[in-house]
């Protein structure tokens, strides 16, 4: 019967994730389409269509639509809020099932949470190297507004050049800021959206240092190569506080590990003495102390090895 089960449920996730990921919702209207292309859609592509409407409308009324916006845009992902859920809710009932078979109920309960904390800690690193890479292009991006400045454009026009020349994801940022300036955005209140989003507060000082020209005027190519040399001499210091903070951190790994890898080699070779700590009040109370003098220890060397700049 478990199997049975397992079965019926990868069927249903299978459909599920073909109605999402299948043939969307053509988005011309029918007057407007070329002659001869087909509209109906299929019952799959129908259902995902739906389903992408229910779960949009159950995030929108917990206000969670947008914070999964934000974080999927963070990311780098072009995939709606709603979409994602619905294959992280097929995966996750994929994974309950497919470990169902050899842990049973744990395998489902481990299948679904494991799924969509595995898919917050991956947004969440997708998101710091892709503002890791933002900055380390900074340099770069400096220069080219710089240069383009110094060639007679305007600075929008430095600005379009840098969203078409530069890397991703500094020419997707920028991309987003000239759409924004077409829509009748101000060009700072763009600029400072950008630094914000991208949590990046040397940007901040470029776009305070373009709000400053805009209002003074003055040489804007001289003042970008001198907030891109400021910016270059941050990054090698950066750098090197964080080659020598490298064996900190490791000394940090090796010391919280080292009490996890002493009790696992005494549970396989004594295996009685390990079991006295869980058999008297006072077993347990040592074990919670033992745990209060670890966080502390691990809050106190992070607190030791992490610098801010």
């Amino acid at each position: 019967m478990l199997a049975i089960a397992v079965v019926l449920v990868v069927a249903a996730v299978c459909a599920v994730l073909f109605g999402v990921l299948g043939p969307r919702r053509p988005r011309l209207p029918k007057d407007r389409r070329r002659p001869g292309e087909p509209t109906a859609r299929a019952a799959f592509a129908r259902s995902g269509g739906a389903l992408d409407d229910a779960v949009g409308d159950v995030l929108g009324r917990h206000g969670w639509d947008q914070r999964l916006a934000a974080a999927l845009e963070a990311a780098g992902m072009r995939i709606p809020a709603a979409r994602y859920v619905l294959i992280l809710i097929g995966v996750a009932l994929a994974a309950a099932a497919v470990l169902a078979l050899p842990l049973g109920m744990i395998g489902v309960l481990l299948g679904v949470i494991a799924v969509p904390v595995g898919a917050r800690i991956q947004l969440g690193m997708r998101g710091g190297r892709r503002r890791k890479v933002f900055a380390n292009q900074l340099d770069d991006t400096l220069g080219l507004l710089a240069g383009s400045m110094r060639a007679g454009h305007s600075l929008l026009r430095a600005v379009d050049a840098v969203s078409r020349e530069a890397e991703s994801p500094t020419s997707e940022e920028f991309a987003r800021i000239v759409n924004e300036t077409r829509l009748g955005r101000d060009l700072n209140d763009a600029l400072d959206q950008a630094a914000t989003r991208m949590r990046n507060e040397d940007f901040g000082w470029v776009g305070q240092a373009i709000a400053i020209h805009r209002e003074v005027g003055g040489d804007l190519a001289g003042v970008l190569d001198e907030v891109g040399h400021t910016i270059r001499e941050r990054g090698q210091i950066r750098r090197q506080v964080s080659a020598l903070s490298a064996e900190g951190k490791m000394s940090a790994y090796i010391l919280l590990a080292l009490p996890f890898v002493v009790l696992g080699i005494l549970f396989i070779t004594s295996r009685d003495y390990v079991a006295r700590f869980v058999e008297s009040p006072l077993g347990y109370a040592m074990i919670a102390g033992a745990v209060v003098l670890i966080t502390i220890g691990a809050l106190w060397l992070k607190k030791i090895v992490s610098f801010k700049f």
